[in-house]
């Protein structure tokens, strides 16, 4: 009897693109409406301190001076956080195309928590170097929100993706 595993060596396959960038703005969604829920029910916190911070990273760091809601301040906080997202997107399928890291439910959940872990860090304690005012969302739940991107955009991914050919 053999036995058959799957492997995951470097193979040139090109992602879905349009399935990538669907599946990171998707997941940027999802964790930015668990955001606003986190915020706004168990934290003390204003839920537009984060959309400031985002904001900030295009507009500069004045704009973290009120906490009240601002519509031009979201706004540009969507975009930025949506067009990051879908970049994220594409990152991720460019990473599991080739690897075939699609071959099951499992692995697409796994190299989706690795990819979001791997993105918190690099936001975290590389760009919060050049974005200090980042430095106090350190912690758990920022993680735990990033482990959740990461798993969403790759499941989405996984179930968008089409085959090339078809």
């Amino acid at each position: 009897m053999e036995l058959h595993m799957h492997s995951h060596h470097l193979e040139r396959r090109l992602p879905d693109w349009p399935a990538a960038a669907v599946s990171g703005f998707a997941a940027g969604a999802v964790v930015m409406v668990l955001e606003l829920v986190w915020s706004s029910l168990f934290m003390d916190t204003s839920p537009w301190i984060t959309s400031r911070m985002v904001a900030a990273i295009v507009l500069g760091p004045d704009t973290m001076q009120s906490s009240t809601f601002s519509v031009g301040v979201v706004a540009v906080a969507l975009a930025t956080h949506y067009v990051l997202g879908i970049v994220l997107g594409l990152i991720l399928a460019a990473i599991v195309a080739p690897f075939h890291f699609d071959s099951s439910i499992g692995m697409i959940l796994l190299t989706g928590a690795v990819f979001g872990l791997a993105v918190y860090l690099f936001n975290f304690y590389g760009m919060a170097r050049f974005f200090t005012w980042f430095n106090d969302m350190r912690g758990w739940a920022t993680m735990v929100a990033h482990l959740i991107f990461g798993m969403s955009a790759a499941i989405i991914y996984w179930k968008l993706e089409r085959p090339l050919g078809e």
